[in-house]
Formats: C-alpha cells, sequence, structure tokens
C-alpha cells in the first residue's frame, strides 16, 4: 500500500455557522494518501457539511484547509477537481433530461468526443463491475444506476482524493464487493479515500482509519478493526443501539394489499416492463421484495400507488376494493400510504416547509387538516412538530424547508408523516437508504410495530439486513418479473442473492408454490 507519513488533505479547526445553529465545531481530520478514513456519525453531525467544504461546495467561517501541507482555499468543485479531488454525493448532481455520457460530460474540463467519451464510460464502467448505458436517460434510471454514473464520473477523473458520500446505499451486496476492491486498488496506487457510511459492518471491512462526528464536534479518532459495530454506533449516537424487535406475525390475516397479473409496459426507451405480477401482503405482516436496482421496483411502486395505472381495477386491490385503475388520491382514501425511494424531489417538495409537505399527502384524507375548502394551518403545523418529535427529526429552525434537512433527518420525516396516519396499507421503497444506525433502527422498529398493530407493510429494499431483520415474507424481482413468496425463515441469503441476479430462474408470477411446500 502506498502510503506516507505526509497527509494530503488536512481540515484543521474547522467551524461552519448558519446563523446561530453549528454545522461544525472546531473539526479536524487528517487524510493520508493510500489510506481509506471513515467519516462517521449520526444524520445532522456536520458530515455533510464537513466534506463539502473540503469539495469547494461551501466555505468554512473559520478554520483552515492544508494541501500537501501548504495553505489552500478551495473556492468551488472545479478548484477542487483541479486539485484532484472527486466527489460522489448523497443527493445526486445530475440533470434528468440528459444521457449518462451528457452528466458526465459536463464535469470533465476541455473539448471532447461524445462518442469516444461514451466508449471510455463503458470500458471504465466494466473494468469496475458498476454496469452502465452511456446513452440512458438519467429521467429513466433507478437510484442504483444513477449512483453509478456519479462513481464512473469521478473514477474518470483519476483522483487523488476520493470522497464518497453513503456509496453503497443502493447497492446491492454482490455491487458493494465490487466496488470495496474498486476502493481498495485505488488507496494502493496511492489515493486517499474519505468514506461516509451508515453501514458500520462495510467500515470495519474496509477502512483503515475513523473520526466520528456527533452533534457539530469531532468525539473520537479510531481503529476501526480495533471496535465493535455496537462500540461504534455507541460513539456515533451517544448511547447503546437497541436490536429490533420483529417477533413473527401471524400469518393468516386478510389479504388488504393484493396484485394479481399485473402487467406494465415500459415507460421509457431505458425503462422495465413488468409481467404478470401476482401478489398478496396480509394485514399483520412485513412482506419484503428485494431486487438489484433498475429491475422495475420504480415501476411496481409507481403502479401501487397509482402514478401509473393498470389496464384493469382488478390488478391492484387495497382493502378488497379493486382500484388499479384509480389514483394515489383515491388509494390514500382507502387507507393506503407511500413512501418513494427518492426523498427530496419525489417524497417531498425541497422548497416547501415541512409543514406544508405534511399537506400534500393528508390534503384529501384527513378532514382535520382543509375544510370547507380551506388549510387549517394550525393542524399542518402541529402534525409536523408531532412527527419530528417522535422521529427525532433534527431541525435548525421550527419548520424548515425540506432541503433544510439531512438526507436521514429528511427520510425520518417522511417515513412518520405516512405512519402518523397510521395507514391499514404502507408501501415504502427503500426505508433506511442513507440513514445512520440509530435511525435505521428506529424506522425498521416502527415498520415491524405498524404490521404488529394489524397493517400490512410492503418494504422494497435492496438491503438483506434490513429484509431479514424485519420480513416475515421475502419476494424477489428481477427483469420486471417476481419470483414467489417464500418465508422468511425458509430461504437464505445465497438463494435470495442468486435470484436477484437472475442466476436461479424461479420465476412464477408471486404468491403460490415455494411457501405452500415450505
Amino acid at each position: 500500500m502506498a502510503t506516507t507519513g505526509e497527509y494530503l488533505l488536512e481540515a484543521l479547526d474547522v467551524v461552519k455557522r448558519y446563523g446561530d445553529f453549528t454545522a461544525n465545531d472546531r473539526v479536524t481530520v487528517k487524510l493520508r494518501p493510500g489510506r481509506i478514513h471513515a467519516l462517521l456519525g449520526e444524520n445532522g453531525a456536520g458530515k455533510s457539511t464537513l466534506v463539502k467544504i473540503m469539495y469547494g461546495a461551501l466555505q468554512p467561517t473559520a478554520g483552515a484547509l492544508r494541501w500537501r501541507g501548504r495553505p489552500v482555499s478551495i473556492a468551488n468543485p472545479a478548484a477542487a477537481r483541479r486539485l484532484g479531488i472527486a466527489m460522489v454525493f448523497q443527493h445526486f448532481s445530475l440533470f434528468d433530461a440528459l444521457t449518462a455520457a451528457e452528466n458526465i460530460a459536463l464535469a470533465l474540463p476541455g473539448r471532447f468526443d461524445l462518442g469516444a467519451l461514451a466508449r471510455r464510460i463503458t470500458a471504465v464502467s466494466a473494468e469496475y463491475g458498476l454496469p452502465l448505458e452511456p446513452n440512458a436517460l438519467v429521467a429513466d434510471l433507478s437510484v442504483g444506476e444513477r449512483q453509478r454514473i456519479e462513481i464512473v464520473r469521478c473514477l474518470l477523473q483519476e483522483p487523488r482524493l476520493l470522497i464518497m458520500d453513503e456509496p453503497t446505499s443502493v447497492l446491492t451486496p454482490q455491487e458493494a464487493d465490487q466496488l470495496f476492491l474498486t476502493l481498495r486498488r485505488l488507496a494502493g496506487d496511492g489515493c486517499a479515500v474519505l468514506y461516509i457510511s451508515h453501514r458500520l459492518e462495510e467500515v470495519k471491512q474496509l477502512c483503515h482509519d475513523a473520526t466520528i462526528l456527533r452533534r457539530a464536534r469531532v468525539v473520537a479518532n479510531v481503529d476501526p478493526l480495533a471496535e465493535t459495530v455496537a462500540s461504534l454506533a455507541r460513539l456515533m449516537v451517544g448511547d447503546d443501539v437497541h436490536a429490533v424487535r420483529a417477533a413473527g406475525h401471524a400469518r393468516d390475516g386478510a389479504a388488504a394489499l393484493a396484485v394479481a397479473g399485473l402487467s406494465l409496459p415500459a415507460a421509457g426507451p431505458f425503462g422495465v416492463a413488468l409481467r404478470d405480477l401476482t401478489l398478496s401482503v396480509r394485514a399483520g405482516e412485513v412482506t419484503a421484495i428485494a431486487g438489484v436496482a433498475g429491475n422495475g421496483q420504480s415501476e411496481l411502486f409507481q403502479a401501487l400507488s397509482g402514478e401509473r395505472l393498470a389496464s384493469s381495477p382488478e390488478a391492484i386491490t387495497i382493502a378488497g376494493q379493486p382500484c388499479g385503475t384509480r389514483g394515489v388520491t383515491a388509494r390514500r382514501r382507502l387507507g393506503a400510504a407511500f413512501v418513494p425511494e427518492e426523498r427530496l424531489g419525489h417524497s417531498a417538495v425541497p422548497g416547501m416547509e415541512l409543514a406544508d409537505n405534511v399537506l400534500l399527502t393528508r390534503h384529501a384524507s384527513d378532514r382535520k387538516m382543509v375544510r370547507g375548502g380551506f388549510i387549517r394551518r394550525l393542524e399542518t403545523r402541529s402534525v409536523a412538530k408531532r412527527v419530528t418529535d417522535r422521529f427525532d427529526v433534527r431541525v435548525s429552525e421550527v419548520n424548515p424547508q425540506a432541503s433544510a434537512l439531512s438526507g436521514g433527518n429528511l427520510q425520518k420525516f417522511v417515513v412518520g408523516r405516512e405512519l402518523d396516519r397510521k395507514p391499514a396499507v404502507l408501501v415504502i421503497d427503500q426505508p433506511t437508504w442513507g440513514v445512520d444506525a440509530g435511525a435505521a433502527a428506529l424506522i425498521r422498529q416502527v415498520l415491524a410495530d405498524l404490521a404488529k398493530d394489524g397493517a400490512a407493510v410492503l418494504v422494497i429494499s435492496q438491503d438483506l439486513d434490513e429484509i431479514f431483520e424485519i420480513a416475515d415474507r421475502i419476494a424477489v424481482i428481477s427483469r420486471g418479473q417476481l419470483s414467489a413468496t417464500y418465508p422468511a425463515n425458509r430461504i437464505d441469503r445465497e438463494r435470495v442473492g442468486l435470484l436477484m441476479a437472475g442466476v436461479e430462474e424461479a420465476h412464477a408470477g408471486g404468491d403460490g408454490a415455494p411457501e405452500s411446500r415450505a
């Protein structure tokens, strides 16, 4: 490994304030070439603020940066890239109307041939095990595929320092393993990697050093191998993280959500067609759908939520009512709630306050909020306050805009907003994407509790740890088809992984034989 005693980048006593709110409070982090350095902390601890300062997207209120021992001012991301700093953001900086190749081209200096760039992207993405179609429109891609664009864009810059903010949150275990090989190879070539993750097992597996932030301050610098997952989590949140209590629920409840022979054409040239999907989710249970990003999860969520309509009412049934041709408002009135995977822009409007974001999903189903055509502002603000308190959503002011929240805090808010309705059916896509260990445990526990109270919960997730922690039954989606549904205690991770990868063909249209044989 190419390591030296010289530091590549040093952030020294960095302070960042927004009015009376302090996001970073005299934070010091020192990065060496050839080392993978973890930056850990709960949501809102100041991690993203610090790395944006390193990348030139923000300027510090106080403190200093040094590059190879010399003071440096990084005025903007272009200046950072000229130094050799590349960054993969948790919230992607991509233009939906452009192709993958065009988005990557925007970050590259000088003139270039787009066709040659597309061939280079294909070669690099294949070399690093990150499949990417250069001519695909970003608007048609899943979150996982968008993440690959960000990673490949950074790799094409041949960086000296690579900053990665939650890079595996939308990757399958196999994709994450491939990414780890890539990062180790980069470190071996002398590149420094600053790695932000809430997945502490992968931090122990991958990282040489770790700095831990809590409430804007550094609380520890540790060797991850010398720590346990529990001790790292304790340092992050300041207390023990309790295990999720997800005892098996009754499996003989009525089907509160049913899908019967659902087929939908692809919405665009790079979309995924759904083919004859059949599934039932019973009251009182958590059913999980696993799958590699881009295999029809987004299309299935859109069909279930009413964003895309089926060809017949009977294709989707909620609370015994056929609603395949009815929109999202009608389905909410039947007691259903929906949480999409993309929290900023889909789950919540960035420029709107939290109270107004509550109103967006409750105006037609909650008479307390709208009466006689008038919005009751006190009620919307009261619900927003109740959600932020119950789910420990860290905010810098009362009723801020959604864009002011960190990714994990916004996720807790949008989940809490829907659970506050006490829905009879909940469909949630990637419930703990990019949230810390404490927040993930909280979200998973409330999903388990919701099922325990009699609701039907459908979780779409790429996180197998999450799936096996909370699910009663598991199905796998691959290339727009759904496998049979298996009791969680009668299928192992290897089998699920094979189904996710499409290696094992076991498409049975959905519920049926495997469970009945179990």
